[in-house]
This record gives structure tokens, C-alpha cells and sequence, in this order.
């Protein structure tokens, strides 16, 4: 499709852009950058759970001032306000704005045929909605007080009375909370209006029905807590009480504001998205994989409409397992056992789409470039995490996991060796899509192997940790007793943290050199059968130089009578 236009000025063109696109790079290099400054404040907060009390290397404690350290020594309200920015920063501005932001916005119109977005100038707003959310969170650390302390979650009562960082993150989390709604809703009608003649959606690749799933969470699950974020930020401005409990005391002092709040409505209604959440994360991981391995399987993917029912049943599940999170809080045997059900129930299609993931290797003529090593790496990663989450599902065994290392090794195998090696394996994969050009195959290894390896070494030690009864959030454990025996693993933690920092230089050197060095490739140097492939690297504005039409299922490789061993969707016959 051509587009007759004036050229368009740069600031147009490469910053305030309606163009998918380059929003879709926007989102993926500011959500790298802040992935990258999330994974600095864990290192911070690594070398005081090594060195509990010990004072930080002196270039290292020039750089904050004596609310933060004292004598080099990190003080423990700025160890919290570590951990509270470090989740937030991860989830929130690192992992999502990249696997739906970026991911899905210069790749789903793609895949399916569009020009463009279907409102791309809500599009460019949902992006500079996060970038301002981004900022806002970034700015808190500068306030009097310095950043949220009161964990990512930002639990109340703590919250309603915490320093005025608290108040910055709220509206952070509101611009952030209001770009995923503005995308969520462009990703639905784009899917569903924008798609190429012949495009039905049993054509669709599994990344975009991943993409689909997951808008509909954000769209579903987003406004409760943007209302919760709203009532938050009236309790702490404007005198009110929705989540502050009658009677509390604070420095020896009943405060006067509070009366009849309840802090577990703000529990139901965080939960009630960060549960969803979780598969905001992880569904869009799988997607990316399911394109990477069926592409270097060099067959079709084991039981696609299995996986779409899994993914659109797991989707619906999502809604209603949040309390497993809550078990602590007296909800009653009935509602617990209502949650335990249910947590069982959504661990099913999760394995489905797993089991399907694994069986896709199954007589497949696989080549190990750099994707399919993060991509095959995602699965056991993902499923230790799967693993480890059904004793936390279950409220028996809840009641002494809880709030332990334990819950924090779970999270952490499914996102950080799982979606954030599916999010490695989709950068390699596209970046010739993007960029024209292949990222080094020497370098990308370089990078996979150690990652690889450090991960298990930072997390699975957790796991150990919480089985011992070590709480989450200690700024120096040493203080227990039954935490004693554990302290080397923190040490071994923080050393295979280090490394793994060490990891991603490859990574960086690779990334950067290879948009201008890398090796020159044709629009299909994997030769994928799914349509972006058809379209030339990089894309032009619009697209495609003709409509494209669809002919097949996305995932015809190998096909008996065929001359190539993969035949692209968008091609009549083969030449």
C-alpha cells in the first residue's frame, strides 16, 4: 500500500510518530533502558543482603546522599524504597511496555496484514502516557523522603501514611494504568477490523491470539486498580479514608482522619489486576515462542487451536484466582477452598500450551541459532515456575510459604529466566525484521549461556531460602536466627547477580553494533511462513507495497509435495 505524502519533519516522523512502528521501537528501547536501571537497583539491594551493615565500594557510595547511606552504609528505608522501585520499575515499565508495547506493536499489525494501528494517534498517546508515567516514577527518588517505600504492592495502611514518594508513584502508576487501557483497546479493534483478506482468526499466528488475550485482560483488569490508585491518592491529599481502619495509631497518636476503611479493599482490588497481570507477562512470552520454535522446527506447531482455546480459557481463569494471594487475611475455609479450586483449574491450559510448546521439538530439524536457545530455554524455566507456584495455590501450604524468598523464586522463574528469555529470543528473531540487519550469532550465544546459567544461580537458591522460613524484605537478615544457616546463598546470589550484569554486555555491544554493522539480510533470512516475513525490512510506512491476501494457516513448513520446506501464508503457489 503507498502512501502519497509529504515527507514528514523529524519530530514528527521519530518522536510525536503515529507510525506503529516506530512506536513499537519507542516502547522497546524505553523498556529495555528501564529494565536495565530496575536491574541496577536489585544489585544495589544484592550487595546489602551479601554485606548486611558493611559499607558499599566508596565510588559506588559517592553517589547517594545521607538519607540513603550513611558511611557508605545503606540505610534501611532506602533498602525499601530499592525493593518497592525495583518490582514496580521491572513489571510495570519493563516487562509489559515491552512484550505488548513493543512486541506487539510493531509486530502484530504485521502479522496480520494491516497498514497500520486502527487509532494510531491513541497509539502514540498510550505511548507518551508511559513515558511520562516513567518519568514520574523516576522523579519520585529526587523528593523529600525519596522514593515509595512501601513495597510494589503498596499495601495500606503503610501506604496511606508513607512520605510523599508515595504520592508520586500513585500518579505515576495512573499514567501508566492509563496508557495500557488506551493499547489494549487499539490492539482489539486493530485484530479484529484490520486484518487481511483471508485472514480468519484460526489463520492468525499464535503471537497475535496472545497479543488479543492479553488486551483484554489490560482492558478488563487495569480500571479497578486505577479506581484503587485514585481512592489512595484521596486518602493521602485530601483527608478521606477508604482504606485507612479505624482506630490506627501512628507514632503513639490515633489518627484522627481514619475511621471505617478497610485496608483489604485495597488488597481485592490490586490483586484483582496483578493476577491477570502475571499472564500479561507471560502470555505474550509464549507467543514469542511459539513463532521462534515453530520457525527453526522447521514444522508446524503441535496442537495450534488446543493452544488457542488454552490461552483464551486461561484468559477468562485469570479473573478469578486473585484471593490465592490472600489467604493470610481470614477469608473463611469456603472462599479458600473456592481459590484453591480455581488456582488448579488455570494451572491446566498453562500446561497445555506448555506440553504443546515441548512437543512442537518432536521431529523437528532444529537449528540452534541464538532465538531458539532462549526460546527452548524459556520452557523448563517457565515450568519451574509453574512447579513452584501450586504449593502457594494451595492455603495449607500458603500459610508457611507465605511471604517467604520462596514466593519471590517462583515469581522470578517465570519472569525473569522465563518471559525475559522469550522477550531475548524475539529480539534476535525480528531485529533482522526491524533493522535489515542479523545480530551477531558469536555475541548472542556469548550473551545466552552465562544468562542462562547466572539465572538458576540467583534464583533457584531463593526457593532454599523460603523453605527455611526466611522472610522477603529483610534488610539484614543476619538479624534471625533460622536465617543464619542461609546467608551463604545470599552471598552466591549476589555474586551470580553480578555476573550475570556482566551477561548482558554482549548483549548491549550486540544490540547497537548490529543496527550498523550487522550483517545485510533479504526480507526473509529465517525463512518464517507467517506475513510480516512478506513485507521488506524494515517495513515502509503502510506496510505492504500491495494488500497482502492470505492463503493458509500460519505455520506451513515441511508440507509433503512441496519444493521449499516452508510455505508463507501471503503465497498463492509456490514458485
Amino acid at each position: 500500500m503507498k502512501h502519497d505524502s509529504h515527507p514528514l519533519p523529524f519530530w514528527r516522523k521519530y518522536i510525536f510518530s503515529t507510525d506503529h512502528k516506530v512506536i513499537g521501537v519507542q516502547y522497546a528501547v524505553t523498556g529495555l533502558v528501564f529494565l536495565l536501571f530496575g536491574f541496577a537497583l536489585m544489585m544495589l539491594m544484592r550487595w546489602q543482603l551479601a554485606y548486611p551493615g558493611k559499607p558499599f565500594p566508596e565510588w559506588i557510595a559517592k553517589m547517594f546522599s545521607d538519607q540513603q547511606m550513611i558511611s557508605g552504609i545503606m540505610l534501611p528505608e532506602f533498602y525499601n524504597q530499592l525493593g518497592a522501585m525495583h518490582g514496580t520499575i521491572m513489571i510495570f515499565l519493563g516487562v509489559v511496555p515491552l512484550a505488548v508495547g513493543g512486541f506487539g506493536n510493531y509486530i502484530l499489525p504485521l502479522q496480520i496484514g494491516a497498514p497500520d494501528m486502527a487509532f494510531p494517534k491513541l497509539n502514540m498517546m498510550s505511548y507518551w502516557s508511559y513515558f511520562l508515567g516513567g518519568v514520574t516514577m523516576f522523579a519520585s527518588f529526587f523528593v523529600p523522603g525519596g522514593a515509595a517505600q512501601s513495597g510494589w504492592t503498596s499495601y495500606p495502611p503503610l501506604a496511606d501514611i508513607a512520605t510523599v514518594g508515595q504520592t508520586v508513584w500513585l500518579f505515576g502508576m495512573v499514567f501508566l494504568i492509563t496508557s495500557s487501557l488506551l493499547g489494549s483497546v487499539n490492539f482489539i479493534v486493530t485484530t479484529v477490523q484490520l486484518r487481511a483478506d483471508g485472514m480468519s482468526f484460526f489463520r492468525l499466528p499464535f503471537f497475535v491470539w496472545a497479543q488479543f488475550v492479553t488486551s483484554f485482560l489490560l482492558l478488563l483488569a487495569f480500571p479497578p486498580l486505577e479506581a484503587a490508585a485514585v481512592l489512595q491518592l484521596m486518602d493521602r491529599l485530601a483527608g478521606t479514608s477508604f482504606f485507612l481502619p479505624s482506630g490506627l495509631v501512628v507514632a503513639g497518636k490515633v489518627l484522627e482522619r481514619s475511621g471505617g476503611g478497610s485496608p483489604l479493599l485495597w488488597q481485592h482490588l490490586f490483586w484483582f489486576l496483578a493476577h491477570p497481570e502475571v499472564y500479561v507477562l507471560i502470555l505474550p512470552a509464549m507467543g514469542i515462542v511459539a513463532e521462534v520454535l515453530a520457525c527453526n522446527t522447521r514444522k508446524p506447531i503441535y496442537g495450534y487451536k488446543g493452544m488457542v482455546y488454552s490461552v483464551v480459557f486461561l484468559g477468562f481463569m485469570s479473573f478469578i484466582v486473585w484471593a490465592h494471594h490472600m489467604f493470610l487475611t481470614s477469608m473463611g475455609t469456603v472462599m479458600s477452598s473456592f481459590f484453591q479450586i480455581t488456582t488448579m483449574i488455570i494451572s491446566i491450559p498453562s500446561v497445555i500450551i506448555l506440553t504443546a510448546l515441548v512437543l512442537s521439538l518432536w521431529g523437528g530439524s532444529i537449528r540452534f541459532n541464538t532465538p531458539m536457545l532462549f526460546a527452548i530455554a524459556f520452557l523448563p524455566m517457565f515450568g519451574m515456575g509453574g512447579l513452584t507456584g501450586l504449593p502457594l495455590g494451595l492455603a495449607a501450604a500458603d500459610i508457611h510459604l507465605h511471604d517467604t524468598y520462596y514466593v519471590i523464586g517462583h515469581f522470578h522463574y517465570v519472569v525473569a529466566p522465563g518471559t525475559i528469555f522469550a522477550l531475548f529470543a524475539g529480539i534476535y528473531h525480528w531485529f533482522p525484521k526491524v533493522t535489515g540487519r542479523k545480530m551477531s550469532e558469536f555475541l548472542g550465544k556469548l550473551h545466552f549461556w552465562p544468562s542462562f546459567i547466572l539465572m538458576n544461580g540467583i534464583f533457584f537458591p531463593m526457593l532454599l531460602m523460603g523453605l527455611a522460613g526466611v522472610s522477603r524484605r529483610l534488610w539484614d537478615p543476619t538479624q534471625y536466627a533460622h536465617a543464619l544457616p542461609t546467608q551463604p546463598l545470599n552471598v552466591l546470589m549476589s555474586f551470580c547477580a553480578w555476573g550475570m550484569a556482566l551477561a548482558q554486555v554482549p548483549f548491549i555491544l550486540n544490540f547497537f553494533g548490529s543496527i550498523f554493522f550487522g550483517k545485510k539480510v533479504n526480507e526473509n533470512p529465517w525463512e518464517a511462513t507467517t506475513l510480516e516475513w512478506s513485507a521488506p525490512s524494515p517495513p515502509p510506512h503502510g506496510n505492504f507495497e500491495n494488500p497482502p491476501v492470505v492463503y493458509r494457516e500460519p505455520y506451513e513448513y515441511s508440507v509433503p509435495g512441496q519444493k521449499h520446506d516452508f510455505w508463507p501464508q501471503g503465497m498463492k503457489e509456490e514458485n
